[in-house]
């Protein structure tokens, strides 16, 4: 199956493709053609990731070695590989003690082998353009198999929950249509083996959401959501271009990326093209996985159906940014001189995403713009842990991540099938007694994101505090504790206006069907025990997800610290007893923005979101649809029409020039002229032409004469 991976993207392909055109013919209105590919796929995945732990790991690299700074499938690569099948025999074994660059072996001094498994690669020529040859095709590796499995695994659940929570909708068979190509273009990214076809699966992602956040298109704000989620993305997705360019010229005309990755680690490209290829990608990234400065689309983004948004915030589009930097990070690790320790870019986009996310999550009344900032902060916190050198601390959190997310948004949706509305403040409260299961399975959720031992927020967030400790990031070390402590602190919030106190909305809330509670036990348990694929001593995400890429460059994968895991689990039950001591005992500043000048004025900060939507709307768009369009407008009536009737002005004139003069007295009067002459040439001619012989006899009597006349003049002269 890992040669083969190429079917997983292609059922979501073909189920959109039945959907649309057969799905309102059948009994389920297209949900039936959507549930059973994406559980194909899913199924599809499991193999992959059963075949991809069976696979030995019969080669051992040395981090930061130089035999192994080569792509799969390339000549160096080939050599490389030939040179360590001699030292590795296949089927050897080797130990991951998960020693990091710099860490010595013996007296020798030399980097301990780390075993890996090689990737599968599968390749077709896709195009040729002059003499460089773009090929198409899978690049199955750990972190390809475990996106594979996240993506099928939220999207099947996310499909049974919409079977439920969007029957009746007028949009039904299109949604699910529609839903089915956005599963199919986060597999067809993470699957890809070349950045042109990894752009193919980033933008159908962006058109899909486009789609998916304005599926109620009638109504203003979800339309305008939709346009803020495209137009922004897209800003970002300049930068993406370009890096792509870049990188595709520094790396010898090649879109392969772990070509690309080689010779960024390689010391093949120059810095200045790495560096300038590394801020390029960061551009796309800050714009997909809604990092600072560009995240404002993302709360907004809620507007679309619940199933969407968990879709989305879990195992598509805003993981997509994190993904990329993980395929990518040869690139970015040269590029930004990661293991060099400080800050760089990647780290302090991340950390700032962190900290003004999880703020702004304090001040929202709505339960899913609640989660879409701990979305944000989250995104922030796998940035952050790539930008500090933790990679397989980033990749693992984006994993627990999408299990408890995924069971949040989906949580949040149940509530809401129940009372009707997203509101904690005025339609919720007193809902545990009415909602059992989604009441445990929401605590669950939130228990994990907290990071409470042993959930598996617990473990993945321990490995991105403990990276930025050892790899010499103090500074994303406090930063990464101080926001899981606000995290903990907010989602309490969460819990107690949603499921505690009085219940202030209308009607009689109940228990969800089980279309909706099913996928909320799954990811509850999941949330649990996702943890514990990377416990201490085992370690197997590491084993099974670490690359070529990764391990040429020496990224350091530190042991568990025992004093890092409990100060981070310290805060974050800290943040846990903040919330319950002002929610439940009544104690605390209540009041405070009331009473204080300088907190009110933090509250209003927040509550304006920074003034960034300001900035954007009314400076940016307001100004693009302003003075900037006036501008423009007026220079087009001005100056580009004014230039363009001037031409037709002048072109005009010569035309009737050339008409009234040229053609009409010149060209018209040489061939009416000959036409005269003919004409008048022919009347005298007429003449002549009598028919008497005898009138001819005296013509040529008298030619003769002429004739003779001249001969004698001129003889005798």
């Amino acid at each position: 199956m890992l040669e083969n991976a190429w079917v997983i993207p292609a059922l979501p392909v073909l189920s959109f493709v039945l959907i649309l055109f057969f799905g309102k013919r059948l009994p389920k209105h297209g949900h039936e053609i959507g549930v059973a590919a994406v559980a194909l796929a899913f199924v599809l995945a499991c193999v992959c990731a059963v075949q991809w732990v069976q696979r030995p790991a019969n080669l051992e690299v040395k981090p930061g070695s130089e035999e192994h700074a080569a792509a799969p499938g390339s000549p160096a690569q080939a050599n490389a590989v030939a040179a360590l099948e001699e030292k590795a025999p296949p089927g050897s074994e080797g130990g991951h003690e998960g020693e990091g660059k710099g860490e010595k072996e013996g007296e020798a001094g030399e980097h301990e082998a780390e075993p890996i498994r090689k990737p599968v690669v599968k390749e077709v020529t896709w195009f040729d353009n002059g003499q460089t040859r773009v090929k198409a095709g899978t690049h199955v590796d750990g972190l390809a198999v475990t996106m594979m499995f996240v993506v099928t695994l939220i999207s099947l659940l996310v499909h049974v929950f919409s079977t439920s929570y969007m029957h009746g909708d007028r949009r039904y068979t299109h949604y699910f249509a529609a839903l089915s190509l956005f599963t199919a273009g986060m597999l067809v990214m993470v699957t890809a083996n070349n950045t042109l076809q990894l752009l193919v699966g980033w933008e159908l992602m962006g058109l899909c959401s486009f789609m998916l956040i304005g599926h109620w298109w009638e109504e203003r704000n979800n339309s305008n959501a939709a346009l803020k989620a495209f137009f922004t993305t897209r800003t970002g997705d300049v930068g993406l271009l370009i890096g792509i360019a870049i990188l595709f010229f520094a790396a010898g005309q090649t879109f392969d990326i772990a070509d690309i990755n080689a010779a960024a680690l390689g010391g093949e490209v120059s810095h200045g093209l790495v560096l300038a290829g590394a801020a390029a990608l960061l551009c796309g990234v800050i714009g997909k996985s809604a990092q600072f400065p560009l995240h404002t689309w993302l709360p907004d983004a809620m507007a679309g159906p619940t199933p969407v948004s968990a879709l989305i915030h879990a195992a598509t589009m805003v993981v997509a940014g994190v993904y990329l930097v993980a395929r990518l990070y040869g690139v970015f690790w040269s590029g930004f001189d990661i293991g060099g320790g400080g800050i760089n870019p990647v780290a302090l986009v991340g950390g700032i995403t962190v900290l003004i996310a999880a703020a702004l999550a304090f001040v929202q009344t709505d339960i899913k713009k609640v989660l879409a900032y701990s979305t944000v902060s989250q995104l922030g916190y796998m940035v952050m842990a790539l930008g500090v050198g933790a990679w397989t601390a980033g990749v693992f959190h984006l994993v627990t991540h999408a299990f408890f997310k995924g069971l949040l948004f989906l949580g949040a949706g149940s509530v809401s099938h129940a009372v009707h509305s997203f509101d904690m403040k005025k339609d919720m409260g007193g809902l545990r007694e009415h909602m059992p299961i989604t009441f445990k399975t929401f605590v669950i959720g939130s228990l994990a994101l907290a990071g409470v031992p042993p959930l598996a927020g617990f473990w993945s967030k321990d490995e991105i505090l403990l990276g930025a400790s050892s790899n010499g990031y103090p500074v994303f070390l406090v930063i990464g504790l101080l926001g899981a402590a606000l995290t903990a602190a907010y989602m309490t919030r969460c819990v107690y206006l949603t499921f505690f106190g009085e219940y202030r909305g209308h009607g009689q809330p109940h228990e969800s069907p089980p279309a909706i509670t099913v996928p909320l036990v799954v990811l509850a348990a999941l949330s649990v025990v996702a943890g514990f694929v990377n416990v201490p001593g085992g370690e197997w995400f590491a084993k099974w997800t670490e690359n070529e890429t990764v391990l040429s460059a020496g990224v350091a994968h530190h042991s568990f610290s025992p004093f890092v895991a409990l100060f981070g689990s310290a805060l974050g039950l800290l943040g846990i007893a903040a919330g319950y001591a002002y929610y439940w005992r009544n104690l605390g500043p209540h009041r405070l923005t009331q009473r204080s000048g300088a907190a009110g004025t933090g509250y209003r900060i927040l509550e304006n979101k920074y003034g960034l939507d300001r900035l954007y709307t009314d400076w940016v768009v307001g100004g693009i649809k302003g003075p900037i369009a006036r501008g423009a407008y007026w220079f087009n009536q001005r100056v580009i029409d004014g230039v363009v009737n001037g031409v037709g002005i002048i072109a005009r004139g010569l035309a009737r020039f050339v008409y009234d003069t040229v053609d009409q007295k010149v060209v018209d009067g040489v061939v009416n002229g000959a036409g005269i002459g003919a004409e008048d040439g022919g009347r005298v001619l007429r003449l002549m032409q009598t028919g008497r012989v005898q009138q001819y006899a005296l013509f040529l009597f008298g030619a003769v004469v002429v004739l003779g006349g001249t001969l004698v003049l001129f003889t005798t002269g």
